[in-house]
């Protein structure tokens, strides 16, 4: 059996100069998703809201993923796993046909909310951080849960299909619309129609997304040598000029970085064990 790779300088044939810890998140568990999601309530714009009313049919245009709210709770029937709550905003542009051959633009909101079940692991520990937020109090004074951090990825999605039906009767506010957060709402720069409109239109999209869960992890890592660009950054100019001297001098790299250490004093053990012992 091997024996622990500990950190600290490493002679290796493969190149490898030094272990490392670092702090990094790790990822427990992650999956992919091609959602087809079909039937999305469109909101249109207010101003738009009189151009459906009109149309006699709408095609597909474009979509824009403005924002996706991501909410994480532990799973209580199985330990160490936990439900990842997704809400998806999209800003969709159709084109609506009127009497006229030319379509008329009409933009509005599309929500779709997803879930997802990832394991994440279990920690008890409570996290601490003198890191300055500004707006929020000072994390040092704040306990912090140690749960998981999701993480969604997701491209702009495609717009599959778009139909126009007529409504049976008037309604109240949808709920998708009321828990719109106002930032997304301040994008589409106008008032969005409530739900109470004639006609309706719904949407279908296509939409790739990966979800994760990632905790906060100290890793032991290999490490080569330090990362340095190999490109020089261009000034622009090629004429001979006392630049062009300083240019070919090395660049400093131990004065950017300390240098490591070739090996442990001959009393490191001993001051080791001092310190444990608080002596």
């Amino acid at each position: 059996m091997p024996d622990k790779v500990m950190p600290g300088p490493i002679e290796d044939a493969s190149g490898i100069r030094e272990a490392v810890c670092i702090h990094t998140r790790k990822i427990y568990d992650s999956c992919r998703d091609k959602d087809c999601i079909e039937d999305l309530r469109f909101y249109p714009k207010m101003q738009c809201v009189d151009t459906i009313n009109r149309a006699l049919s709408v095609k597909g245009g474009s979509a824009k993923l403005l924002y996706v709210y991501v909410d994480v709770e532990p799973v209580s029937f199985n330990r160490g796993f936990y439900t990842v709550d997704m809400r998806f905003f999209y800003s969709v542009t159709l084109q609506a046909y009127l009497s006229c051959p030319v379509p008329v633009t009409v933009e509005g909101l599309c929500v779709f909310d997803k879930r997802a079940i990832l394991f994440g692991s279990e920690g008890n520990a409570k996290i601490f951080s003198s890191e300055l937020r500004v707006g929020e109090p000072d994390m040092q004074m704040m306990k912090r849960a140690n749960a998981p951090i999701a993480v969604v990825e997701a491209v702009d999605p495609i717009v599959l299909d778009a139909r126009v039906m007529d409504c049976c009767g008037k309604r109240d506010c949808d709920c998708d619309l009321c828990e719109v957060p106002a930032f997304v709402n301040s994008c589409f720069g106008g008032e969005l129609s409530s739900g109470d409109d004639n006609r309706r239109i719904y949407v279908t999209l296509g939409q790739f997304s990966i979800v994760r869960l990632e905790r906060d992890s100290q890793l032991l890592v290999p490490v080569y040598d330090y990362c340095m660009p190999d490109k020089e950054c261009s000034c622009g100019s090629d004429k001979e000029d006392p630049c062009c001297i300083f240019r070919n001098i090395s660049f400093p790299v131990g004065e950017f970085f300390p240098p490591n250490t070739v090996r442990m004093p001959d009393n490191y053990e001993d001051a080791k064990c001092c310190c444990a012992c608080g002596k």
